[in-house]
C-alpha cells in the first residue's frame, strides 16, 4: 500500500508515538507485508525469529519491537507493540468510510457494464467495460474490475484477511488495507469469497474461471486462464500461475506456489509447494499417478493378509 504523498520518518513516528533510528526526513512511501514489500515501504516484525528476515528485506523502514543494529540505508521505528502499531497506520492511511447509497458516488463504471438490483459497490471501485454484475454481488471499497468479467450472485468481493494475532485476552486481527483485482474476461461464479490484500493485491488473472462457493485468501495471486472448480479453498498468499486446473473440493495451504499448468485432482490437499505441467492427488499432495498406485496397493493388502494366513 502506497501512501497518497511522500512521508517522513518523523511524521511516521509521530503518527504512531514511538523512537525512531534514522533522519528525520528519511522517506516513507508506504508499507507492506515482507512477501510483497519494495524499497520505501515500512514492515513489521514482532518476533526475533523474523528479525534478520526483515532488516535485510526490501524494506528500507522496520517496525520492530527492539532496538537492533540499524542496516546500512534503512531506518528503525522503535514500538513496544508493531503489530498493533501497523494497524494504526492502516487505520490512518485507509481508514474505514461508511457507505452512504448502494452505489457509491466515488465509483468508476465502464460503458455497457450491467448492475442488477441489490448490488453493493463501495468507495473508490473501478469496474470496466461490458460487464454483468448478477443480483447482490458485493463489492467493497477499492476494487479493480477489468472489462467483460461476469461475477454471479452473492458472490463478495474485498472481505477482511484472515489474520489474527494471539493475545491474552483474545485475537487481534491485523486489519487490511489491501484490494481485491480482478482482471479482463474473468468469470466469478455465485457465492464465491475473496479476500482483499493486507496491504498488496489479491489478484484474479485475465481469463480465469472460477465455479460456484470458491474462496480465495488475502494476497494470494492467480494467474491468466486458469480453471478453478467448485468448493475450492485457497489460502492467503499462495501463488497460482497460469493455466492452472484445479478441480472440486481443493485445499491449499498458505505461501505457496502451484507452478503453470499443473492439474490438481478433486478433495486433494495441496500441502506443499508444486511444480508445473504435473498432475496431482491426494493428502499429502503427491503426483497423481504415484499416488493411485499407492491406493491400489492398500486395496491388495487383505489379499495379501490372506496369503500370509
Amino acid at each position: 500500500m502506497k501512501f497518497p504523498r511522500i512521508h517522513t520518518l518523523k511524521e511516521i513516528a509521530q503518527i504512531i508515538n514511538c523512537q525512531y533510528v534514522g533522519a528525520d526526513d528519511f522517506a516513507v512511501h508506504g508499507m507492506n507485508e515482507i512477501h510483497v514489500v519494495a524499497p520505501g515501504d515500512i514492515v513489521f516484525v514482532d518476533h526475533p525469529k523474523y528479525y534478520d528476515k526483515a532488516l535485510q528485506s526490501a524494506a528500507t523502514i522496520v517496525l520492530i519491537n527492539k532496538e537492533v543494529e540499524c542496516p546500512e540505508g534503512k531506518a528503525l521505528l522503535i514500538s513496544d507493540d508493531p503489530f498493533r502499531d501497523f494497524n494504526i497506520l492502516t487505520q490512518h492511511f485507509r481508514p474505514f468510510v461508511a457507505a452512504q447509497a448502494a452505489i457509491s458516488a466515488s465509483a468508476t463504471i465502464g460503458e455497457g457494464t450491467i448492475i442488477q438490483p441489490n448490488c453493493f459497490i463501495g468507495h473508490n471501485v473501478t469496474i470496466g467495460k461490458n460487464c454483468v454484475l448478477h443480483a447482490n454481488v458485493i463489492v467493497y471499497d477499492n476494487t479493480v474490475i477489468g472489462d467483460h468479467v461476469i461475477i454471479h450472485s452473492g458472490t463478495v468481493l474485498g472481505a477482511d484477511a484472515f489474520y489474527y494475532k494471539k493475545r491474552p485476552e483474545g485475537f487481534d486481527q491485523l486489519l487490511s488495507g489491501g484490494r481485491v483485482v480482478i482482471e479482463d474476461h474473468v468469470g466469478i461464479g455465485a457465492l464465491c469469497t475473496i479476500d482483499k490484500g493486507v496491504t498488496g493485491d489479491t489478484t484474479i488473472g485475465a481469463g480465469t474461471k472460477i465455479d460456484n462457493q470458491v474462496h480465495v485468501g488475502h494476497d494470494t495471486v492467480i494467474g491468466k486462464k486458469c480453471l478453478i472448480a467448485s468448493q475450492t479453498g485457497i489460502a492467503g498468499c499462495v501463488v497460482i500461475e497460469d493455466e492452472v486446473t484445479l478441480w472440486g473440493q481443493v485445499g491449499t495451504t498458505s505461501g505457496i506456489t502451484i507452478g503453470a499448468k499443473a492439474v490438481v485432482l478433486g478433495q486433494t490437499g495441496v500441502t506443499k509447494s508444486i511444480e508445473g505441467g504435473k498432475s496431482y492427488f491426494g493428502t499429502p499432495v503427491e503426483e497423481s499417478r504415484e499416488k493411485l498406485k499407492q491406493l491400489a496397493n492398500v486395496k491388495r493388502i487383505p489379499d495379501i493378509l490372506n496369503k500370509l494366513k
